[in-house]
């Protein structure tokens, strides 16, 4: 899976706490019964421990939730971690139903045994359900629950049980293949669905991250550090795409984008905004005025469409955090003055931080013509 797949999973596993409650309230209930009717020991501690593993089970659940609503965000690793815990809570949980089914059986109370052998089989049927994307944690609870009575069944002599026995181990390998079936079924869903979503994000022409991509994975990157966002504009576009058919624009732009991705690192976010608008994110902003003069000179070089060679000029607006803003807004709006002052200057690029220097005459401070190209 991958780790966007996983994360879902887990965070599904942890999604509700009414199966616990239910199998808790369930086997409280029964095992006092049980124990009422029948004075056994055994059932009582039984009706304890399961008790006591749910509230386990519970706390570990919150602790999840509390986790996943703090920075930073879940790791595969740690997720894992979460993982093993809630599984192994599952897994407890069954052992218990199952030994105390078991117990029903050998007490010879034919009601009880219908009751702690029903509260089995319901357990088993929320694992279907609940486990499907972990089949072996499924596997193993299935097994964990019928084991002990299909074992104590099968000890017994007459018909009746070994009957019994048998109809607990095929209810096991029934549920298993639904669970196999559910597997395959939810992956298929899911991958379908983080392949539509990530189509969402994709701008069709180009292959580049669409402007929905800003909404989410700007505020991330902004969180964790300086970052630079460099707002571009194509010059002399319009008059090519007029001049030379649509087919030669859209060329023209694909071979930006390709040029844009060439320039930027592994971690930077590359976006057509629309049109022949674009949105270069770097994460590392130390370095943002040399990005700035690499696009400059990457993008105004000449290109070559079916032999047909096209110059174009470019505008970019470079918007600095934390210094021209701390949030994903101020950065953009900052970026776009820059650029708009970029323009106004036949192209070239212009910082946003250059912008504010004029501020500075009123206090007698020398001022900059804030521009570069």
């Amino acid at each position: 899976m991958s780790d966007a797949v996983h994360m879902e999973v887990i965070t599904g596993l942890h999604g509700t706490t009414m199966p616990t409650v239910l199998a808790a309230a369930c086997q409280a209930m029964v095992g006092a019964i049980t124990t009422y009717e029948t004075g056994d020991r055994v059932t009582a501690v039984l009706t304890v421990v399961g008790i006591v593993v749910a509230v386990v089970r519970l706390l570990e659940i919150v602790a999840f939730r509390r986790r996943l609503a703090r920075p930073p965000q879940l790791g595969r690793a740690e997720a894992a971690i979460w993982e093993r815990r809630y599984v192994a809570g599952t897994v407890v949980t069954a052992l218990v139903l199952g030994v105390f089914a078991a117990r029903s059986i050998v007490l010879g109370d034919a009601l009880c045994s219908v009751m702690a052998i029903g509260i089995g089989f319901g357990f088993g049927a929320g694992v279907v359900a609940r486990l499907a994307l972990r089949p072996v944690a499924a596997l193993l609870d299935l097994v964990a629950i019928a084991a002990p009575a299909a074992v104590v069944t099968f000890m017994q002599p007459d018909l009746r049980h070994v009957g019994l026995g048998l109809l607990i181990l095929m209810y096991v390998v029934a549920s298993f293949e639904m669970v196999r079936l559910s597997f395959n079924a939810s992956i298929n869903q899911i991958t379908l669905k983080r392949q539509f979503e990530q189509l969402s994000r994709i701008d069709p022409m180009t292959g580049l991250s669409n402007r929905s991509v800003l909404a989410t994975d700007l505020p991330a990157m902004l969180a964790a550090g300086t970052i630079a966002v460099h707002t571009l504009d194509l010059d002399r576009f319009k008059e090519a795409n007029d001049r030379f058919g649509h087919p030669v624009g859209d060329a023209l732009l694909k071979q930006v984008a390709g040029r844009l991705k060439a320039i930027a690192a592994a971690g930077d976010l590359v976006i057509r905004m629309g049109g022949d608008e674009f949105v270069l994110v770097q994460r590392a902003a130390t370095d943002a005025e040399a990005m700035a003069a690499c696009i400059v000179q990457s993008v105004s070089a000449p290109y070559d469409v079916d032999g047909q060679m096209i110059e174009l000029g470019v505008s970019v607006g470079v918007a600095v955090a934390p210094n021209d803003g701390r949030t994903a807004e101020a950065l953009l709006s900052r970026s776009d003055r820059a650029l708009y002052r970029a323009k106004e200057s036949r192209g070239g690029y212009v910082l946003a931080r250059q912008l504010r220097m004029p501020d500075t005459a009123a206090a007698g401070q020398p001022v900059a013509e804030g521009l570069a190209a």
